[in-house]
């Protein structure tokens, strides 16, 4: 709240701005508004000037109540300001030793109301950055009106593109989550294309026949496709671990050596950036907790970072991991204000359709609970609160969640492993399999690249070429029986099991994975029907 009885002790900045008034409203007034109203609001003050110190000195006005009456006149003339977004308690008259000021708190404008500007000009729409007003480009003025629209800019139908946009892998992927989190699920028997109609991802546009919704091309199409609608589509993780290295390890969407789409990054990001959690060794019944309320909030902060990215903007996805944080930036501003975020209880998501999508695989929060579950996972720890920016020119969102150092995340007891197994936590951090450095995993299981190999960039190539993932085949005895647990609650759901599928949902090498199935032929747990490469594995009690 401003001190409007000491405002000789402020100075302009992105919310407050001072304007001589002697002679009348001055025409700087509503670039101002303007400016105010397209981004976080702001208060503007009439005989109020700046010094060279940038100190503020009250001058005052001459008749503010004729200048008030003019002022009313103007904003509400949609030939000179084309939304009038204040109440007439945003608009006061107060004195100062005699002198007279004119205060002007203007809000931050709804999405349908922007973008905000002057003489029926589009492009006379201004935004505030630092202490001034800049004239907003055409790429800003189109991503204003694209979240003025009520339907979310994914759920548009591309009748341009046919089905095979899509990686048929990433698909299969997706749909064996769901298996194992919504087991029986009414979709579960339907065919790819009548799955991928009832999610959103395909929909029917005039012509009647069914092409790639905006979303579903996210989500599961190839990047050489994606970028056909989504010129600036770029998603990038760089991990910095040490001062020896530019990167310890980093992928972009548009490396060729995978799908580069949405689904497949976020838990490729999320299996290097859990690894900053430590996790105590626990059991539930035959179920592993391996999950805290930190790694929720990670995969909270990941998730809405994809679901609320503008993906048609200049600056992309950039998620970057370092010993003291982990920093995740996407293009695009907040629908609403940023306190109303933190604060939670509203939601107003910039990709409705990815939001369902994630959603049915229990990934993110619907409710505009996300910040909030964000920031109090971090209540309690060792270190520093998240912050979470927007930044203008260009446009984009900034989440720092600090970490202590490498592995040491602080943990209380509170946030101790507390979790229904099948709440789907336990899958998520075995989405990707960690590929032998001898056999990679084809197909499904092929998430993670072998990080002995530098992943090609079209800016750089990665320069560290023996960072390694740690190798998940080191395992106990308990976790071992864990793993077979697993293994025969996937086959009493699904019937069968591969040794790919085992190798995905236990987060382990093939080879580790044919070790475990063979270990349970020889116990009579299970047994092997097919040869060679259709092999697959059912209960002993199966005919």
């Amino acid at each position: 709240m401003l001190d409007f009885f000491n405002i000789e002790k402020y100075k302009e900045n992105n919310r407050l701005e001072a304007k001589a008034a002697a002679v009348g409203l001055p025409k700087s007034l509503w670039a101002t508004y303007s400016a105010f109203a397209n981004t976080n609001g702001g208060i503007i003050l009439l005989g109020v000037t700046e010094d060279a110190q940038h100190q503020l000195h009250v001058e005052g006005v001459n008749d503010a109540d004729t200048l008030v009456i003019d002022f009313w006149n103007i904003i509400n003339n949609q030939s000179k300001i084309s939304i009038n977004v204040l109440n007439d308690k945003d608009v006061i008259v107060r004195e100062f030793d005699g002198k007279k000021i004119i205060i002007i708190s203007v809000p931050r404008a709804q999405r349908y109301d922007k973008p905000i500007y002057l003489d029926g000009n589009l492009f006379s729409s201004y935004k505030r950055n630092g202490e001034g007003d800049y004239r907003c480009t055409k790429e800003v003025i189109q991503a204003m009106l694209r979240d003025a629209s009520p339907k979310t800019q994914d759920m548009l139908v591309l009748g341009n593109m046919n089905l095979d946009v899509f990686d048929k892998d990433t698909i299969k992927r997706y749909r064996i989550r769901m298996q194992g989190i919504r087991p029986g699920h009414v979709w579960e028997a339907l065919e790819d294309v009548d799955f991928l109609y009832r999610i959103g991802a395909v929909g029917r546009d005039a012509d009647g026949k069914l092409h790639p919704t905006a979303a579903g091309l996210l989500m599961f199409g190839y990047e050489y496709e994606i970028v056909r609608e989504y010129p600036h589509y770029f998603l990038d993780y760089r991990e910095k671990l040490d001062d020896d290295t530019r990167w310890s390890d980093r992928f972009v969407s548009s490396s060729g050596d995978w799908s580069g789409n949405i689904y497949d990054f976020y838990f490729r990001v999320y299996n290097r950036i859990a690894q900053s959690v430590k996790v105590p060794f626990a059991l539930d019944g035959i179920s592993r907790i391996d999950d805290t309320e930190l790694h929720k909030a990670l995969r909270e902060a990941l998730a809405n970072t994809l679901i609320n990215a503008d993906y048609y903007g200049n600056t992309g996805v950039v998620i970057e991991r370092n010993i003291t944080s982990i920093t995740m930036t996407n293009a695009g501003t907040f629908r609403i204000d940023l306190d109303e975020a933190i604060n939670g209880g509203i939601s107003d998501p910039r990709n409705s359709g990815l939001i369902k999508m994630f959603s049915l695989i229990n990934i993110g929060e619907r409710a505009g609970s996300g910040l909030p579950m964000i920031f109090k996972a971090w209540t309690g720890t060792d270190f520093a609160m998240p912050d979470i920016t927007e930044k203008e020119n260009p446009d984009r969102v900034c989440l720092i969640l600090p970490v202590d150092s490498l592995g040491e995340v602080g943990l209380t007891s509170a946030q101790c492993p507390n979790k229904n197994a099948n709440e789907g936590s336990d899958v998520l951090i075995n989405e990707s399999t960690v590929p032998d450095t001898k056999e990679t995993v084809p197909d499904i299981e092929q998430t993670v690249p072998d990080t002995k190999q530098a992943v090609p960039d079209t800016e750089q190539a990665v320069p560290d070429t023996e960072q390694t993932v740690p190798d998940s085949e080191q395992t106990v005895p308990e976790e071992s029986k864990e793993q077979k647990a697993l293994i025969l609650s996937y086959i009493k759901h699904n019937e069968i099991i591969t040794a790919k599928i085992a190798a995905t949902i236990l987060n382990v090498k093939p080879r580790r994975a044919r070790t475990i199935l063979r270990d349970m032929q020889i116990e009579g747990i299970i047994k092997r029907v097919g040869a060679a490469r259709s092999i697959k594995y059912v209960l002993q009690t199966e005919k």
